[in-house]
C-alpha cells in the first residue's frame, strides 16, 4: 500500500516509469517478507514464541517447524532480493537510495535480533512509522520525481499511522507472553487499556488526516 500511494503521488508531477514502481513494489514486498522471516528466527532463538505461551499465529522456529538456520536463510535470501530490486532503482534514480535500503534493512533485522533488539524495549512502533510509513510511501514517490514533495509526506502519515495501528493490535493480543518471556514491547509498557487507546488513535488520526485534507480540496 506505502508503494501504490506514493506512486500515486508521482501522478501529474513527472511521466509514470512503471519498471521503477514494480521494482519498488519488489523491494518493498521483500523487505516485509524477510523482516517477518528475521523475527520469527530471532523471537524463537530467544524463546519469546514458546508454544506453551504465546496465544497468536503459529510460528516456524518456536513450534519447531523448520530449521532456525532455514528461517535465518529465507530472511537474508528476501533482503538479496529487495537489494537486488533498490539497487536497480539507486543506478537509475540516485545513489542515496542504497543507504536508505540499507537502513531498511537493518531495522528489519534489528527489530528483534541483534544484542538490543529495539521491540524488545518499546520502540517497534516508532520505527514501523518511519520505515513502513515515511520512508515506504516517500521512497516510492521519490523513485519517480527525483524530489521528496510535500503530497507524498503527507500521504506517509496515514499509511505510517495504519501500519503502526497493525502492529499494535499485534502487540495488544501478545501482551501476556511478551511479558512472560521479557519482550517489554510499548503495549508491555502501557498495559491493556491504553493499548487499546492508543490504537483506536491511530485509526481516528488516520482517517481524520485524510478526511480534512479530502474537505480542504473539495
Amino acid at each position: 500500500m506505502p508503494v501504490l500511494v506514493g506512486t500515486a503521488c508521482a501522478v501529474g508531477e513527472t511521466k509514470i516509469v512503471w519498471w521503477r514502481a514494480i521494482a519498488a513494489l519488489v523491494a518493498a514486498v521483500a523487505i516485509q517478507v524477510g523482516t517477518n522471516y528475521a523475527n520469527d528466527y530471532s523471537d524463537g532463538k530467544r524463546g519469546t514464541d514458546d508454544p506453551s505461551k504465546r496465544v497468536g499465529p503459529v510460528r516456524l522456529v518456536g513450534w519447531g517447524l523448520a530449521a532456525p538456520n532455514a528461517v535465518r536463510r529465507a530472511a537474508l535470501s528476501s533482503f538479496v532480493v529487495a537489494g537486488v530490486a533498490g539497487l536497480a532503482l539507486a543506478v537509475a534514480v540516485d545513489w542515496k537510495l542504497v543507504l536508505v535500503g540499507g537502513a531498511s534493512f537493518a531495522a528489519g533485522w534489528l527489530y528483534t535480533g541483534g544484542p538490543k533488539p529495539y521491540g524488545y524495549v518499546g520502540l517497534g512502533e516508532v520505527f514501523v512509522f518511519v520505515f513502513f510509513g515515511l520512508v515506504a510511501t516517500v521512497g516510492s514517490t521519490y523513485v519517480q520525481t527525483g524530489s521528496v514533495t510535500a503530497l507524498s509526506v503527507g500521504a506517509a502519515i496515514p499509511i505510517g499511522l495504519l501500519a503502526t495501528a497493525l502492529l499494535v493490535v499485534n502487540n495488544l493480543r501478545d501482551i501476556a507472553s511478551d511479558a512472560q518471556s521479557g519482550k517489554h514491547t510499548l503495549a508491555v509498557r502501557l498495559g491493556d487499556h491504553r493499548t487499546r487507546i492508543m490504537y483506536v488513535l491511530l485509526l481516528v488520526g488516520a482517517v481524520r488526516r485524510w478526511a480534512t485534507r479530502h474537505d480542504r480540496e473539495a
